[in-house]
């Protein structure tokens, strides 16, 4: 595994004015958030500053140049990198005591990034791999993005990302669901100027006065009356961990949730299925725990498991008509191939599955190509 990695930044929009930032923890340098300089060669390590809030020492911006130009920058390994990019201006990043870096938010009304079109994917460079992906698991951007991963071994791995004009089809396909259940999916896009800048996840529905509180608890009062039922049959769901703990089944009660294995979980709400990390879904020191959550967090995301009886478990892309969180579906809908990670847990599939979450991953790669500004549909 290399200690470096050449990564590609190619503008694929219809401006000249697009700047990246490439952010992670530098794992080389004792773990110290870092920031990848302008020269797309050495790194920024944030001093502590004077003041909370206070501006980075160094312009870190790298401007991609006109369409159809690519820059190509070295990062070392890294953890809990991301690849930025904006449109028209520059990002601001700041300093607080300690130091801590502050990335640009999508929740902060005040914050001096609001307004600026913006997109990130996500990284990981260490020993073992790189593993990156298209992260839609707080917003999805104006900005399209795309990435490939060309292989020592000749293999080219891809993810397409959105169309240029993606994010329209989206936001067009969210106010028609709004106006079909009657539920705020429609508040999730945030305009400026009357030109959709960005999708929220419904994860973040309180950020736009977009509450989904009690959608899916109908839901989940079906799924233990189906199960319920089945048990009074003699039949059983079986969930596949695709860990050590193998194939467990889940014996669900009327008053104490699902017991799977030897791991108890209560009854979701739709906060607990929107963010699959609270309630029934938090982690924690128990490794048969933390594999099957992954499993019924997804099932639940994608309603999925009123379908079990057709399916496989665990879950791949199959929604129920009814209730389902229509954002992680309809982004799947609108990437040019399908893929993209909308929530959480979607990086769960069956054994052998297609791969859904719009990740690329290996142990000897030569080069990563960060596409900014979309692909046409095929």
């Amino acid at each position: 595994m290399p200690e470096s990695l050449q990564v590609a930044l190619k503008n694929s929009s219809d401006s000249d004015q697009i700047y990246a930032y490439i952010t992670g923890i530098a794992l080389q340098h004792g773990g110290q958030r870092c920031i990848l300089k302008a020269d797309g060669q050495g790194l920024y390590f944030p001093e502590n500053p004077p003041a909370i809030g206070s501006p980075l020492t160094e312009d870190c911006a790298i401007p991609l140049g006109p369409p159809g130009n690519t820059v190509t920058v070295t990062i070392p390994q890294m953890a809990g990198g991301r690849v930025w990019f904006s449109r028209n201006s520059k990002l601001t990043f700041l300093l607080n005591p300690g130091p801590a870096l502050v990335e640009p938010s999508v929740l902060n009304p005040t914050d001096p990034n609001a307004d600026v079109d913006f997109g990130f994917c996500e990284f990981t460079l260490n020993d073992a791999q790189l593993y990156a992906n298209i992260s839609y698991v707080d917003f999805v951007p104006r900005l399209p993005i795309a990435m490939s991963l060309e292989q020592a071994s000749g293999e080219i791995q891809s993810v397409a990302g959105m169309a240029p004009d993606g994010i329209d089809r989206l936001a067009d396909a969210l106010r028609e669901q709004a106006k079909t259940d009657n539920q705020p999916w429609d508040k999730l896009v945030v305009s400026r100027d009357g030109k959709v800048l960005r999708v929220l996840n419904a994860t973040h529905g309180n950020a736009v006065d977009a509450g989904f509180d009690g959608y899916f608890e109908a839901y989940v009062e079906q799924v233990w009356a189906h199960f319920l039922a089945k048990q009074e049959r003699g039949e059983v769901l079986r969930i596949d961990t695709q860990a050590a703990p193998g194939i467990l089944e889940a014996e669900f009660s009327r008053d104490a949730g699902v017991r799977v294995g030897e791991e108890t979980f209560d009854k979701p709400s739709t906060a607990d299925i929107l963010g699959c990390n609270t309630g029934p879904f938090v982690t924690g020191p128990s490794q048969t725990r933390n594999a099957i959550i992954p499993r019924l967090a997804a099932a639940f995301a994608r309603s999925a498991l009123l379908l079990a009886d057709d399916h496989p478990s665990p879950p791949h892309t199959f929604y129920a008509t009814d209730t389902t969180n229509h954002y992680a579906r309809l982004v799947h809908v609108h990437n040019v191939d399908g893929k993209g990670y909308a929530f959480a847990y979607d990086d769960v599939q069956p054994d052998g599955g297609d791969d859904q979450s719009g990740k690329v991953n290996a142990g000897d790669p030569v080069l990563f190509t960060v596409t900014v500004g979309g692909m046409e549909a095929r």
